[in-house]
């Protein structure tokens, strides 16, 4: 019998997996678990911000470094591959659970979900304590979640205010 393995993604490396629509409750149940990994992300993020110019600057002047400064030349790039390594590691468990990085910088996430028949996504950002926002996929505003979600833990209809 002759079966050809199956694969998790197209040729380009893309995902074939259907896109996650997330209820409330499993978005808040799931938030403990996201915090940490987003605080990784904006952490390492932060820390490649800081190393990449020191690895240019070492880079620029590499013919003419002394050998504690070539050293250090070889640490940043150790430090900046595994920082990039872990970065990659962070978003891939955030697409694994579902998970949209909206911003590295910001520690932005959203949590897919469906909200009269439109793609949605419940949103939370590093700093904030509980997942309180939501907006329309493609807009940039983030609307409160209403309370009568919060009591049911899922999306019905959303209704605009007058």
């Amino acid at each position: 019998m002759n079966s050809s393995p199956k694969h998790a993604s197209d040729a380009q490396g893309k995902s074939k997996r259907t896109d996650i629509s997330l209820d409330l409750s499993t978005a808040r149940e799931m938030l403990p678990y996201v915090k940490v990994i987003v605080t990784d992300v904006v952490q390492t993020a932060t820390k490649l911000t800081q190393l990449n110019p020191e690895q240019e600057a070492l880079d620029d002047s590499r013919r003419n470094l002394t050998w504690s400064n070539r050293q250090r030349r070889y640490a940043v790039h150790d430090e900046i591959r595994f920082a990039q390594e872990t970065l990659s590691q962070a978003e891939s468990e955030l697409d694994a659970l579902g998970v949209k990085l909206a911003s590295r910088e910001e520690g932005a996430v959203d949590f897919p979900t469906q909200i009269n028949g439109r793609p949605a996504a419940f949103s939370w950002q590093l700093g904030e304590d509980a997942l309180r926002y939501w907006h329309y996929a493609g807009e940039n505003l983030r609307r409160p979640i209403p309370t009568d979600w919060q009591a049911a833990g899922t999306v019905s209809r959303y209704r605009s205010e007058p």
